[in-house]
């Protein structure tokens, strides 16, 4: 569990360096991110590298004894690069150039862009990749941030093509699994194929899938490309990426087969929560704390991208200048935001930035200190993180967190099919997903965000919210298993070509599950079928399905027209609609008792989490709340009455 921060030396005069590495290492920092933004000053002219100031800048804070990741520097082509080769821009969905003036203005297919990136990824690595400081690499920064993923240039067209041939190998067997008879869709040679964009209507959702497929493929192939440099040229340093919260442009679980040892990504809980599709009263209740579940999910999500390894790159050190509100954070909110993502299985937590930079494009975004070399209030919260890890007193080799007893199922795959088909507007699988996460943290309990492709044997329970393309391997682990699955709506509703599947929804599932989906409905806000289970009464929301239930089948709660809500047997749980918060963990706190698993309804606000033999709350609530420690327990952090945004940890032995 160490502390870090992103810093910019180019930003500031070369008189402040000394101080400010000082200052970091006197305040328990131990790694700095630099250079992700610095092409202009490596390489000021094309073949022209200034590696001077670079230098000095590595030395000096390795001199105060802090460790170092380099991020390559291929989110901001330098002007004279586009200049020479106008043609690495991005275009937009409606065929709008991106242009030079910010960040990210380049496209990730093009072949005359990544040779470049070859070209100074390489000059970096040979230079500082045996250097002792230098620990970890960072390929980018972001990827697809700011709207740049899916890309539609002419590159990517020729590369889209090209994978398709290799994908179908014929014409016509592209034509029969899009369907392209319909509407004369149909194509003579690969080369007719255009992007599935600018059409008049709908563009063929097939056709839609595969180019989701082609631009994950893509982004992967370009990490890759930086990795194997820094493998060649840094070996035995970790390789890792800034991903970002709620993104799902590109599928992480791929991206990780192409040389990744650490899943980072960038916290920002109060501004997610402004642009999640959450209701207004939930924005304005959390809205100087951030949702207390927003943070978790995607520290969850990533430490099962990264196999268990996962960093926060950049922590919310203050308030921020992207959302549609910057709320300031409550006092204390920094320091719950960095104990939570230790709690979460951090290794490192890295605060976005140093100082408050007075010019250009983040000005109004807030670092450890304010522009005139202050500390923030957050800063100070830091300092405080500081000083109470020095007196943990817990080995690294105790705090790997163990495998949860629930799995919850995250697929890329199935945002793009609900993204290209969504049927109702307010259907969006990202969020579907997170109210299921919630429901499950809110019941106390410890989850693991997995691939729906992963080995799922040892879970007590398994919850896919939505799986519309099934993968063969679930309905097989369900066959030989013994433990407990819950879907939800839509779940094997397509085939990989993206057709509604023979024989109906939920599709493979039908062989653990008989039964027919005959007609499904989108709900519009006004429409809530009323449904009660237990003394938990609600109502449906979003999306409803009409299923025929088949022999051997338990309807165990039915809507007040008649149709089945929630069918079972044996061990699988069907959901046909999405239901309101309060049905929706009554519905998954029946089905983690039947699996064996005790739960218990916390107060509004607490979270629990378990590292090692560390037992974690957090309390993102305006009251104090008890925490479950056992009366003798020995505690590290706080006691037994968590306060308003406090963190409390004590030791909990098996």
């Amino acid at each position: 569990m160490q502390l870090g921060v992103c810093y910019y030396p180019e930003h500031w005069p070369e008189s402040k360096w000394n101080s400010d590495a000082r200052r970091m290492a006197d305040m328990g920092i131990a790694r700095v991110r630099i250079a992700e933004f610095a092409w202009s000053r490596i390489e000021p002219e094309p073949g022209r590298f200034d590696w001077d100031w670079l230098d000095r800048a590595v030395s000096t804070l390795a001199g105060h004894g802090l460790e170092i990741v380099i991020g390559t520097p291929t989110a901001s082509p330098p002007k004279w690069l586009v200049d020479l080769h106008p043609d690495i821009l991005p275009v937009t969905r409606d065929g709008s150039v991106m242009q030079f003036g910010s960040r990210r203005h380049y496209d990730i297919s093009s072949p005359v862009y990544r040779e470049h990136c070859v070209r100074i990824v390489e000059a970096m690595t040979r230079r500082y990749g045996d250097h002792p400081a230098v620990v970890a690499w960072q390929t980018d920064n972001e990827f697809g941030c700011h709207n740049t993923l899916p890309s539609y240039t002419q590159a990517a067209l020729h590369r889209f093509r090209r994978w398709l041939a290799a994908r179908y190998e014929t014409i016509d067997t592209l034509n029969s699994a899009w369907g392209n008879v319909f509407w004369s869709m149909e194509y003579r040679r690969f080369d007719e194929i255009e992007l599935p964009h600018r059409t008049p209507t709908d563009a063929n959702p097939s056709h839609v899938l595969d180019f989701r497929r082609f631009q994950s493929d893509e982004v992967a192939s370009f990490h890759a490309l930086q990795a194997e440099l820094i493998r060649r040229h840094a070996p035995g340093r970790d390789v890792l990426h800034n991903f970002m919260g709620f993104y799902a442009a590109f599928d992480h679980y791929v991206f990780a087969r192409h040389g990744l040892d650490v899943a980072a990504w960038d916290s920002y809980p109060i501004p997610r929560t402004e642009v999640l599709p959450l209701p207004e009263a939930d924005k304005h209740r959390w809205a100087r704390t951030g949702h207390p579940d927003v943070s978790a999910f995607s520290h969850d999500l990533y430490r099962g991208v990264g196999n268990g390894r996962m960093w926060v790159m950049e922590q919310q050190a203050g308030p921020v200048n992207w959302a549609p509100f910057n709320p300031v954070p409550q006092p204390g909110m920094v320091r719950l935001w960095t104990w939570e993502a230790f709690a979460h299985g951090a290794e490192l937590v890295s605060y976005f930035r140093w100082r408050q930079c007075p010019f250009a494009q983040e000005q109004m975004h807030s670092g450890l200190n304010t522009p005139d070399d202050e500390l923030s209030p957050g800063g100070r919260e830091v300092v405080r993180v500081g000083e109470e890890l020095r007196t943990l007193g817990v080995s690294e080799d105790d705090l790997r967190c163990a495998r949860a007893s629930v799995a919850l199922l995250f697929d890329y795959e199935a945002d793009w099919v609900i993204e290209t088909q969504r049927h109702g507007i307010d259907f969006d699988y990202q969020h579907v997903v997170f109210e299921w996460y919630s429901a499950l943290r809110e019941l106390g309990l410890d989850v693991d965000i997995v691939s729906a492709r992963s080995d799922l044997r040892a879970y007590r329970l398994v919850v896919a919210p939505t799986l519309p393309i099934l993968p063969d391997s679930v309905v097989e682990q369900i066959e030989l298993g013994s433990n407990h699955w819950v879907f939800g709506p839509r779940t094997g509703s397509k085939s990989q070509t993206f057709a509604i599947v023979a024989q109906l929804p939920p599709g493979k599932l039908r062989t653990v599950l008989p039964s027919r989906v005959i007609e499904v409905e989108s709900l519009r806000p006004s429409i809530r079928p009323m449904l009660r289970l237990g003394k938990v009464e609600g109502t449906g929301l979003r999306w409803r399905e009409h299923v025929q239930p088949g022999a051997g089948v338990e309807v165990m709660a039915r809507f007040d027209d008649g149709l089945p809500a929630l069918l079972r047997r044996e061990r699988v749980t069907y959901m046909t609609a999405c239901f309101d918060r309060a049905l929706l963990r009554a519905a998954i706190a029946q089905c983690a008792r039947d699996a064996g698993i005790d739960v218990a309804a916390l107060p509004e606000g607490l979270r629990l989490r378990r590292r090692g033999p560390l037992r974690f709350a957090v309390n993102y609530g305006d009251r104090s709340q008890g925490v479950p420690a056992p009366a003798d327990a020995k505690f590290i952090l706080g006691s037994s009455i968590v306060g308003p945004v406090d963190v409390a940890v004590w030791i909990e032995e098996d």
